[in-house]
């Protein structure tokens, strides 16, 4: 700000005292020059995103009435090309003011610099989006290729602020625009981060319904953490079924559908060794189709499925028995 200052008295000097300046002595770095606003273009590393249009007008307006007490500041970017540096909204006043010519200091600043310059000056207003500084404190720390404590040091930072900014940038975007929409703070949005990912959402639409202050919205993400967990989704509890009738009814209204659709399967239920055999006869043709036909009545050892059986746990699974000579197969199911 002491540079633009005293780039500024300069100018207002210059014209009170009737000083004539070369043109080749105009074009170095610090003069203030009044230059076509259609030669000056955006700075592709503005940090503020969203605009205050209402503000934006009541500037121009201000422009007009007083004219602009504050140059903006450009780099050169070709011949009679500009690109801002610092100053956008007043830009934005001086064109919706509809001025031809603005003043502005020139600056001979490469990418880093620039983008530095453009964030230092938002820094310094209280309005900016969060998120914005801190996607513009990640931009300037890429151009530098620096680590975060020389980039908090060269910003006037902490080391622990610029971090904790940063962590701001691990809401997800829409997280990031429910925060904007409803004007929460940084720290609301810094007091959800210690909730997961996928519990975010939620606390954050209950902080803007309720209009939580900070440390109401620091209670209700202890009293989320402190919640008791219900079971995980992706766990799910299977009841063991002990009654063999069960598995046996299940077997058997199976064959029951295949004999609706014409399927001439047979059933037989066998006590052997301790466990229950339940075998299931479909019979199927060379090519491995099944052979349809009218269904064989139910063998009494099927009838006795329903009867309770002693559960007895056997280790092993029965195998299918031989395949008869009319290429019938025959599935065997041992149950446990």
């Amino acid at each position: 700000m002491l540079f633009v200052e005293k780039a500024w008295h300069f100018f207002v000097h210059t014209r009170r005292e009737g000083t004539i300046v070369s043109r080749k002595e105009t074009q170095k770095p610090g003069r203030v020059l009044l230059l076509p606003i259609d030669s000056i273009e955006p700075s592709p590393y503005q940090a503020r995103t969203a605009f205050d249009e209402p503000e934006i007008a009541a500037l121009a307006v201000s422009i007009l009435q007083n004219g602009l007490l504050q140059p903006i500041s450009v780099r050169r970017v070709g011949l009679r090309k500009y690109q801002l540096v610092a100053g956008e909204r007043r830009l934005r006043a001086c064109r919706l003011a509809k001025l031809e010519k603005i003043p502005a200091i020139l600056a001979d600043f490469d990418d880093s610099e620039s983008a530095a310059l453009g964030l230092l000056e938002n820094l310094q207003r209280s309005q900016l989006d969060p998120f914005d500084t801190a996607r513009g404190i990640k931009e300037v720390i890429r151009l530098w290729g620096c680590t975060q404590a020389e980039a908090a040091r060269r910003l006037g930072l902490s080391q622990p602020a610029l971090a904790n900014k940063l962590r701001l940038l691990t809401l997800t975007p829409e997280q990031q625009d429910l925060c904007t929409a409803n004007h929460l703070s940084e720290r609301h949005a810094r007091a959800v981060l210690r909730l997961p990912e996928s519990r975010r959402t939620a606390a954050l639409e209950k902080i803007a319904r309720d209009n939580l202050s900070v440390r109401q919205a620091d209670k209700l993400v202890e009293s989320m953490l402190a919640a008791p967990k219900g079971p995980s989704p992706c766990r799910k509890t299977i009841p063991m079924v002990r009654d063999v009738r069960f598995f046996v009814n299940t077997l058997q209204h199976a064959v029951d559908l295949m004999t609706q659709k014409g399927i001439a399967a047979t059933t037989s239920c066998d006590k052997r060794d301790g466990c229950l055999e339940y075998i299931v006869r479909i019979p199927v043709g060379s090519d491995g189709r099944v052979v349809p036909g009218t269904p064989a009545p139910p063998s009494p050892a099927a009838a006795q499925a329903a009867v309770p059986v002693a559960p007895a746990v056997p280790t092993e699974a029965a195998l299918p028995a031989a395949a008869p000579a009319d290429s019938a197969e025959d599935f065997a199911v041992q149950l446990l």
